[in-house]
């Protein structure tokens, strides 16, 4: 988690239906130290792009079934893959087919003729532009958490008799991002413990992750300031309505977990918004999926609530997609399995 930006390879994916012509660029690929996938189609390389995540996406026009065209329209549509650098690498090189390219918010055309130097040479030019404009964000936004003084994540969870709350953060490459943490003590028997996750704004998540906390604090004092019950669903229903209604952040994507937790009764309620499932342990370890939808697509989320009584020795975890997402030391993503498998093992609190 500590290596800085310049210890870890670049990630390039290809999408490329010619065998010869693919092992040509991955060879020079592996040359200059990258780390790379091959696809051989537009629809498996939009797979790919998902799971691999890479740092520049290189692919050819003509494809069989799913052609480049289809992949960069369907890679616009993703709010984290769009934002990835993007370059065609085509045989076609007429005026009409290089300008229908760059109408898709490509970052180079490139005719195959070129040759594999001339890719690298681009590829390089465009991995390092990107890297300045990371530092610069990246410096931004540790100046704007040092002087608001805001944070996304406290330094310690709440005590609450009778439970044990922890919370595990590490920002990637020490970067202050898009991930939130708050508690909310309700009264001396409720706690209300949320976990977010913005998506696809990049280095600016921080900003958008205050932004958020915000509106989940602002929510949570509307109710206790009325006669509505404190429940998840409610929290929920009221942030998603503000979401709705603010068209500065209608290009922002959200995943909220919210639960609340009473140490009388042990009764754990819990909604989310296109979140993960939690994971609650008892004799088995299993998940409980929400099914509430992102924050903001309508104004009417229809947010329920579900129940877990908590029994001595069980245990609750919520998380985000950075700990199934990540990558063990042999490649494979760590996964909800390996999780489950870690979380079973563990012994009662």
């Amino acid at each position: 988690m500590n290596n800085t930006a310049q210890n870890i390879a670049n990630k390039v994916l290809l999408v490329e239906d010619e065998e010869s012509v693919a092992k040509l660029f991955l060879y020079n690929f592996k040359k200059a130290g990258y780390e790379y996938e091959w696809a051989e189609n537009g629809f498996e390389g939009y797979l790919m792009a998902k799971s691999f995540k890479p740092d520049i996406i290189v692919s050819d026009i003509m494809m069989p079934e799913f052609d480049g065209y289809e992949l960069r329209k369907r890679l616009l549509e993703d709010p984290v893959l769009k934002l990835t650098p993007f370059i065609f690498l085509s045989a076609k090189g007429d005026e009409s087919d290089i300008l229908n390219g760059y109408d898709l918010n490509i970052e180079d055309y490139i005719v195959k003729t070129s040759g594999p130097k001339i890719v690298l040479a681009k590829i390089n030019s465009i991995l390092k532009a990107s890297q300045k404009e990371r530092d610069k964000a990246v410096s931004e936004v540790h100046q704007a958490a040092n002087s608001m003084g805001a944070k996304t994540v406290p330094d310690e969870a709440p005590k609450l008799d009778g439970l044990n709350i922890k919370h595990w953060h590490v920002p990637f490459q020490n970067i202050p991002g898009g991930d939130f943490i708050d508690y909310f003590q309700a009264d001396e028997d409720n706690l209300v413990v949320v976990l977010g996750d913005i998506m696809g704004k990049k280095w600016g998540a921080w900003y958008f992750a205050v932004a958020y906390a915000g509106y989940v604090r602002s929510a949570i004092r509307m109710i206790l300031d009325s006669d509505h019950d404190l429940l998840p669903s409610t929290i929920l229903d009221k942030v998603n309505k503000s979401v709705f209604k603010d068209e500065r952040i209608s290009d922002v994507f959200i995943t909220l977990s919210i639960v609340c937790i009473n140490k009388k009764t042990k009764v754990l309620k819990y909604s989310g918004a296109g979140d993960l499932p939690i994971i609650h342990k008892s004799d088995s370890v299993k998940s409980i999926k929400s099914n509430g939808i992102l924050l903001g697509f309508k104004e009417v989320g229809e947010y329920k609530n579900i129940d877990v009584q908590l029994k001595s020795g069980e245990s609750i975890y919520l998380i985000t997609d950075g700990i199934p997402e990540t990558r063990c030391t042999d490649g494979e993503f760590f996964g909800e399995k390996k999780l489950k498998e870690i979380i079973t093992s563990l012994s009662p609190n």
